[in-house]
């Protein structure tokens, strides 16, 4: 299973970590100097949650943003009949 929202297909995207060195200008220093470039991924906020997809309650991974707007209706376990 891939590292994706199964309601959005939200997935990761790469970027740049950039390194920097020095004082900034407007702090006295004679500016910020780039000592480094190297690629990085941002994942997103994925959990596992009990949703109701296709009309059965399975367990997927869910952006949450996905979550928090109402997108995604989560499944409610039922509580077990027995006494203990």
């Amino acid at each position: 299973m891939s590292r994706r929202c199964e309601v959005c297909h939200k997935k990761a995207i790469t970027g740049n970590s950039i390194a920097r060195r020095g004082l900034a200008k407007k702090k006295g220093g004679v500016g910020k100097k780039t000592t480094g470039i190297t690629r990085r991924k941002f994942q997103p906020n994925l959990q596992q949650k009990r949703i109701i997809l296709n009309g059965k309650a399975q367990k997927a991974l869910v952006c949450t943003k996905c979550l928090k707007s109402g997108k995604v209706l989560l499944a409610v376990r039922t509580p077990s009949s027995s006494t203990a």
